[in-house]
C-alpha cells in the first residue's frame, strides 16, 4: 500500500545506537540490583551487631584480668601477714619459754641453797656449783670446803621449801627472779629450831640454749 509509513533510516540508527550503547551494568535486571542491596545492608546490619558483642568480650576480658590481679595480691597480703603474724607467734612463744627457763632455775637454785644435808654434803655442794656460773660459781667454790666441814661437824641437816616465787625483770640474756623460801633446820645435840623465813634475788644468766645458770645471790629484807 501506498500510504503505508516505514520507518525513516534516521529512527531505524537511533533504536539501535540506544541498545547498543548500554553496557554490562545498565543491563542488570531487577533482581540482581535487589540481591545487592539486601547484601550491603546484611553487611551493615552485621557490623552494627557484631561491634557490641566485641566490645562486650573486650570488657568481660578485662574484669577477669582485674579480678584475677586482685585475687593474687590478695593471696600475696594473706600470705605475708600469715608469715608475720607466725613470726610474731614464734618470738612470743620464745620469750615465754626463756622467761619460764628464769623462773625455774631460780627456784631450783634457791633449794640448791637451803637444801644441805651432812651425809650427802658434798654431793649438795656440787649441786650448787653445777647450777652456777660467774663471779658467784667462784665464791662459793673457794668457800665450799669450808661450808662442807661446818656441815658435818654440826651434823646439821636443812630443808628448804619454796612458799612463793616470781620473775621481778628479764631480757634475753639473763633474769632476776625473787623466790621466798621457809627453811626447816636440825644440829645434833640441839634443841629444834623454829622455820626460818627467807628472801632472795637470785640472778639467772642464760648460758646456751635452753640452759641458763644462777650467776648471783642477794638476801633481801
Amino acid at each position: 500500500m501506498a500510504d503505508e509509513k516505514t520507518p525513516d533510516e534516521g529512527e531505524e540508527s537511533t533504536t539501535e545506537v540506544d541498545a547498543t550503547e548500554k553496557g554490562p551494568e545498565d543491563t542488570k535486571t531487577e533482581a540482581e540490583t535487589d540481591t545487592e542491596v539486601v547484601a550491603t545492608e546484611s553487611a551493615e546490619d552485621y557490623d552494627v551487631e557484631t561491634k557490641p558483642e566485641a566490645e562486650k568480650a573486650e570488657k568481660e576480658t578485662s574484669v577477669v584480668k582485674l579480678a584475677a590481679i586482685a585475687g593474687l595480691v590478695l593471696v600475696l597480703a594473706l600470705g605475708g601477714l600469715t608469715g608475720w603474724l607466725g613470726y610474731r607467734a614464734y618470738e612470743s612463744r620464745q620469750a615465754e619459754d626463756l622467761r619460764n627457763l628464769f623462773l625455774q632455775v631460780g627456784r631450783q637454785g634457791a633449794l640448791n641453797l637451803t637444801t644441805i644435808n651432812h651425809e650427802t654434803a658434798e654431793a649438795d655442794v656440787q649441786r650448787v656449783l653445777d647450777s652456777s656460773t660467774g663471779t658467784f660459781y667462784d665464791d662459793f667454790q673457794k668457800r665450799a670446803d669450808p661450808f662442807i666441814q661446818v656441815v658435818k661437824q654440826a651434823q646439821s641437816k636443812s630443808e628448804g621449801n619454796i612458799t612463793e616465787a616470781g620473775l621481778e625483770a628479764s631480757d634475753d640474756n639473763e633474769g632476776r627472779v625473787l623466790v621466798a623460801v621457809t627453811v626447816n633446820t636440825t644440829n645434833a645435840g640441839a634443841p629444834e629450831q623454829q622455820p626460818r623465813s627467807w628472801r632472795m634475788r637470785i640472778t639467772v644468766q642464760k648460758t646456751g640454749d635452753n640452759e641458763a645458770k644462777v650467776s648471783n645471790v642477794e638476801f633481801v629484807p
